[in-house]
C-alpha cells in the first residue's frame, strides 16, 4: 500500500523515542507546553527530513540541520543549560545527520558547530555561583567529534558499497543486452540455415520445369495466328510469370547461399555514393543528401556486399519517403567503428514490428517479399557488424550501420552483433 512506502520502521522507531523522551520529562519543572512543542517539532524535522523532496537537496539539508540545531539549542537551555540540562545529546542528532550526508568536512563542521553552540550556553550562567568543568565540557565536543567521524565512516562504507552495487548492475544489465543480441543473431542464424537447406532444394526442383514451361510459351506464341491476340497475350503472361519465378528463386539462393566475403581495403565514402546513385535512378523524386566525416580512413570490407546493403537501405527510405521529402546518409567514425545512418522522415515503423523487419520473409509492403533487410542483417553480420533502428510512426526511421574498421575487432564482435 501506498502508505508502506511512506512510513518506515525507522519512522516508527523515532516517534516512539521521542515520545519517551517526553514521557521521562512528565513532572520536571521544564516540561510545559513549550517544551513538548520543541520537542515535537524536533522529532518531526527527524522524521520528515528524509520523505520532504525540498530537504533532499544540499540547500534542504543544510536547512534541515539548521533547524535541528536551533531546536537542540534552544532545548538543552530549557531544560537547565549547561549545568543541569539532561539533554545535551541531542546535538548529536544535527552531527550524525551531517555524518550521512555531506561527508567528513562537513561532519566536522557540524561538530563544531554543536561544540559551539553548547560552549556558549556558558553565557547565560552567573560564574559567580557556578563552577564550570572545563575538562568535562571539552570531553563532550570530542565525543560529538568521534560520534560523528563514526558515522560518516559508517555512512562512506554504504555510499561506497551502493556505488559498486550500482556498477555491477550496470554490467549486468550491459551482459543480458550483449546475451539477447547473441541469442537473436543465433536464432537469426538458425532460420537462415533452414532457409538455406530448403532453398537448395526447392530451386533445383522448380527451375527445370520452369525452364520447359518458359520454353513452352514462347513457342506457343511462335507458333500462334497473329489474329488470337488472347492466345498470344496469355503466351506472355507465361512467360513473364516464369521470369519474376525465376527472380524470386534467385534472390532466395542469394540470402541462403553462404556468404564468401572478399574485403579490401577502400575508402567508404565511394561505396556509399554508388549506393546513393543507384537509389537514385529508382527515386528519381526523392532528394538525397550526404554527410560524410573526412576522419574516416579506409579499411578492409567487401565493397559490393556493402553497396548492395546501402542500396536497400537508402531505397527503402526514399520509397517511404514522400515525394518531394529527402532522405540523409550520415557517415562517421566513432570509437573503431564506423557509423552509418540512413534518415527519413516518411511514415516510420509500427513499434510491433521493429523486432520482425530483419527476419525472413517479414514485410509490410503488398508486393514485397520480406527478404531485403533479412539479407542486409545477413551482410552486416558477415562483416562483424551491428544494425539497429530507430523509429517513431509518423516522424520516420534512422537506420544505424557500425561496422569494425579493425578486421580483428570485427571477428570479436561477431559474436555479440
Amino acid at each position: 500500500m501506498r502508505w508502506t512506502r511512506l512510513i518506515r520502521p525507522q519512522d516508527i522507531v523515532w516517534v516512539l523515542l521521542f515520545l519517551l523522551m517526553g514521557v521521562v520529562s512528565a513532572g520536571e519543572a521544564y516540561a510545559d507546553t513549550s517544551f513538548y512543542i520543541m520537542l515535537a517539532a524536533l522529532g518531526a524535522v527527524q522524521v520528515l527530513e528524509t520523505k520532504v523532496p525540498a530537504l533532499a537537496s544540499t540547500r534542504g539539508r543544510l536547512l534541515g540541520l539548521i533547524i535541528k540545531f536551533a531546536l537542540c539549542y534552544l532545548l538543552i537551555g530549557y531544560t537547565g543549560g549547561i549545568i543541569d540540562s539532561r539533554y545535551w545529546p541531542l546535538l548529536l542528532l544535527p552531527v550524525v545527520s551531517a555524518a550521512t550526508a555531506l561527508g567528513v568536512f562537513g561532519t566536522l563542521a557540524a561538530a563544531l558547530v554543536a561544540g559551539l553552540a553548547y560552549s556558549s550556553l556558558v553565557s547565560f550562567l552567573d560564574l559567580t555561583r557556578y563552577q564550570i568543568d572545563a575538562a568535562g565540557l571539552i570531553l563532550r565536543i570530542i565525543f560529538f567529534t568521534m560520534v560523528g567521524n563514526l558515522a560518516n565512516t559508517l555512512a562512506e562504507d554504504l555510499r561506497r558499497q551502493t556505488r559498486e552495487s550500482r556498477r555491477a548492475a550496470e554490467h549486468l544489465a550491459a551482459a543480458n543486452e550483449q546475451i539477447e543480441h547473441a541469442e537473436e543473431a543465433l536464432r537469426r542464424s538458425d532460420r537462415l540455415a533452414a532457409l538455406g537447406q530448403l532453398s537448395a532444394g526447392l530451386a533445383h526442383e522448380l527451375r527445370n520445369p520452369l525452364g520447359t514451361i518458359r520454353a513452352s510459351a514462347e513457342m506457343l506464341g511462335r507458333n500462334l495466328s497473329a489474329e488470337n491476340e488472347v492466345a498470344r497475350e496469355v503466351a506472355g503472361f507465361i512467360s513473364t510469370e516464369v521470369d519474376r519465378a525465376n527472380s524470386l528463386i534467385t534472390r532466395f539462393l542469394q540470402f541462403a547461399r553462404p556468404l564468401e566475403l572478399r574485403p579490401q581495403t577502400a575508402d567508404l565514402a565511394q561505396t556509399l555514393d554508388r549506393a546513393v546513385a543507384l537509389a537514385e535512378r529508382e527515386a528519381p523524386g526523392i532528394a538525397i543528401y550526404k554527410n560524410y566525416a573526412p576522419e574516416i580512413p579506409p579499411f578492409p570490407f567487401d565493397g559490393e556486399l556493402l553497396e548492395r546493403v546501402f542500396y536497400n537501405l537508402v531505397l527503402n527510405a526514399a520509397q517511404a519517403t514522400p515525394a518531394g521529402g529527402a532522405v540523409t546518409l550520415k557517415a562517421r567514425e566513432s570509437d573503431g567503428f564506423a557509423e552509418i545512418a540512413v534518415i527519413d522522415r516518411g511514415a516510420g515503423i509500427r513499434a510491433e514490428h521493429l523486432n520482425s523487419i530483419f527476419n525472413p520473409f517479414f514485410t509490410t509492403k503488398p508486393d514485397g517479399v520480406g527478404l531485403g533487410l533479412a539479407i542486409v542483417a545477413k551482410i552486416i553480420d558477415e562483416h562483424g557488424g551491428k544494425i539497429a533502428v530507430e523509429s517513431e510512426p509518423g516522424k520516420g526511421s534512422i537506420f544505424r550501420v557500425l561496422l569494425p574498421m579493425d578486421r580483428g575487432t570485427a571477428s570479436g564482435q561477431a559474436v555479440t552483433a
